[in-house]
């Protein structure tokens, strides 16, 4: 089951972190995602297994994963990092699947 589009109020913009390389960082283009932004601090693991504080995170469709370290603009035009990313899936139940993505 899909998170329904009338929840999805937000649009982020997405570049998907691809690597290092001799030159700095390297990223996709940015990619426009529909999505629930939650703009609420709050401690969360990074993978590297250590707490880290959040400052937003937002809810988008299952079919979204970007790689940690993914930047991401928000819609007031601050840009941060993807922190880690969560996919709570219903398992069955009649409930969305849903990425929900941690930013910095």
């Amino acid at each position: 089951m899909k998170v329904p589009a009338f929840l999805l109020r937000h649009t982020v913009q997405v570049e998907a972190y691809l690597g290092a390389s001799s030159t700095g960082d390297r990223y996709a283009p940015a990619a426009p995602v529909r999505c629930l932004l939650d703009e609420r601090t709050q401690a969360v693991v990074n993978p590297g297994g250590e707490t880290v504080t959040s400052s937003s995170s937002y809810i988008a469709r299952l079919d979204h994963n970007p790689p940690p370290l993914s930047r991401v603009t928000l819609p007031d035009g601050r840009v941060t990092t993807v922190i880690t990313v969560a996919r709570p899936d219903g398992g069955g139940l009649p409930v969305p699947g849903n990425t929900q993505v941690f930013l910095q």
